[in-house]
């Protein structure tokens, strides 16, 4: 699998670093980002977002949190994953 970097929290020092890529076969948007603490997790998973769906984080699934800041680095992603896709 081959990814495009698109960019990194620019305020990253080292200790951590959000990222953000697209994977240049499927379009998917691929994150690093802080896992959610216990309560972010509960709050998500026990909460009935779409009516009828099931509520819970699936095994295989986790909850990421990405630094606001990081929202001109997000937009641009969903462009080049648009474009790889073919969507535009």
């Amino acid at each position: 699998m081959a990814l495009e970097f698109v960019g990194i929290d620019p305020e990253t020092t080292g200790g951590g670093s959000p990222t953000v890529w697209v994977d240049e076969e499927t379009a998917d948007l691929v994150l690093q980002g802080e896992e959610a603490d216990k309560l972010l997790k509960a709050q998500v998973g026990e909460t009935e977002w779409v009516a009828g769906h099931d509520t819970g984080i699936p095994a295989h699934e986790t909850v990421i949190r990405v630094p606001a800041r990081m929202a001109p680095i997000l937009r641009e992603a969903c462009d080049v994953a648009e474009r790889r896709a073919g969507l535009r």
